[in-house]
């Protein structure tokens, strides 16, 4: 493999479980489907995406407007945010963020046929930007070990699945850490996760702040999300396993229920997707089903 594991701590207090594992893509031993619902991820050590020797000027931080971490671009209406860049080089750098959109789009649907009529394309990034002692707060630290949670746009407990390529010029890797299973996160979190207020979900709607009404489910994701990053005991002392995703590779994963933190790295390409929970092979892997089991209740 071209990643390079270096190491494994495992926790021993009460509840801690096993990582999630990177897999090397076509020798899962799986189909493509059944390895992502049980929390790896997938490694493609040679990316289905290329930057075009056009695009790499791109390939730097000052492409971003100063006060974004990531180039956001909307594939349904070709806007995008979060970047300096005008005339030409916007125009160069929106082709390439729909170019990244659309071959991604193509390679889910064929590593995942089951998922592929079930898909809705979400937003498309572009992190030019070293994480590396990049300052932030804690709340948006993606250094620390978290899962994935959308506070101004509610999943209604659909997965969020990630395609993630690292075309770092230089031939820099990506380091992440990725920590327990989500089943065993959750069973540790649970107790301190609160179902929201009658009423809570219309009021932040009313207010703008949420495009949609928030569900129970998706405020224990955010409180889930919130109480990982905030936790530095649990940062230090969780299951996790570095991992270092070489330049020219590319990954996939779901990342509502894979415990991952970004450690280092410049230069990625990120395609989110939203799946149905109905979609998926097994749906009692889903993040809603166990939160479910553990809260006894329905949360959507």
């Amino acid at each position: 493999m071209r990643g390079t594991k270096r190491g494994l701590k495992r926790g021993h207090k009460i509840g801690y479980t096993m990582t999630s594992t990177v897999r090397p893509f076509g020798l899962a031993g799986a189909g493509a489907e059944a390895v992502l619902e049980a929390g790896d991820v997938l490694l493609l050590r040679e990316s289905f995406f290329a930057v075009e020797v056009a695009e790499r000027r791109l390939l730097t931080p000052s492409i971003l407007d100063g006060s974004s971490k990531n180039v956001s671009f909307d594939p349904s209406t070709g806007r995008m945010g979060g970047t300096s860049a005008t005339g030409e080089a916007a125009e160069l750098l929106r082709g390439m963020l729909a170019r990244y959109s659309r071959e991604t789009e193509a390679f889910v649907r064929r590593a995942c046929p089951t998922y592929a009529d079930r898909l809705r394309l979400g937003r498309t990034s572009f992190r030019p930007a070293e994480i590396a002692g990049r300052e932030s707060s804690w709340r948006k630290d993606d250094t620390r070990l978290h899962v994935d949670s959308f506070p101004a746009t509610p999943v209604q407990g659909r997965r969020i699945l990630r395609v993630f390529a690292n075309v770092n010029p230089q031939g820099k890797p990506r380091a992440w850490r990725v920590g327990e299973d989500f089943e065993g996160l959750a069973t540790r979190f649970a107790p301190a996760l609160r179902t929201p207020l009658p009423g809570a979900s219309a009021v932040l709607h009313a207010l703008r702040l949420t495009k949609t009404r928030r569900s129970p489910y998706d405020a224990l994701m955010l409180q889930l999300h919130d109480r990982m990053k905030e936790d530095t005991a649990y940062q230090s002392s969780a299951p996790q396993m570095p991992f270092d995703f070489p330049a020219e590779s590319a990954w996939i994963a779901f990342t509502d229920q894979v415990s991952h933190a970004a450690m280092s790295g410049q230069h990625q390409l990120e395609q989110t997707f939203l799946l149905p929970v109905d979609a998926m092979v097994d749906e009692q892997r889903s993040p809603l089903r166990i939160l479910e089991r553990l809260k006894r209740r329905r949360l959507v």
